[in-house]
């Protein structure tokens, strides 16, 4: 298990915590009211900081309830939190609905954080890479 130091910058702030156990990721609640029309987005603070351990990052991911029955989503999903960051931990959402307003109150859950290992790279420039089946082809090449 991995220890993850965590602080509320504000009273009200909502410690993040798992919906089921088992879950990968670790909710967190706005601690900001905020309106967003139809298009809008909003860079909702949650309160609080978080000391993500060397070698990991966390990575603030939408929730898949509020894309489905509101059309939240987040701009930059996933949100890179990098394990030097000491910062607020904050969300831009994004409503995507082409009508409806959306109000994000305090303690409402908004995005979900997932902390993973990521490995410390060596970059090796070569001028040939290896082949694969896949080669070049980009975007919609498995046919889907």
């Amino acid at each position: 298990m991995i220890e993850l130091p965590i602080r509320r910058l504000r009273e009200d702030a909502v410690l993040p915590e798992r919906a089921y156990a088992g879950d990968a990721g670790l909710d967190l609640a706005a601690c900001e009211r905020h309106e967003l029309g139809p298009g809008e987005r909003a860079v909702v603070g949650t309160g609080l900081a978080v000391a993500i351990p060397e070698g990991h990052a966390g990575f603030v991911q939408p929730r898949s309830g509020l894309a489905d029955r509101h059309g939240i989503s987040i701009v930059n999903a996933p949100g890179l939190v990098d394990s030097g960051y000491r910062g607020e931990l904050k969300v831009i959402l994004l409503n995507t609905d082409r009508s409806e307003r959306f109000v994000v109150e305090p303690g409402m859950r908004i995005a979900q954080l997932v902390v993973l290992e990521v490995p410390e790279l060596e970059l090796a420039e070569t001028n040939e890479l290896p082949v694969t089946e896949r080669g070049v082809r980009g975007h919609g090449s498995s046919g889907n």
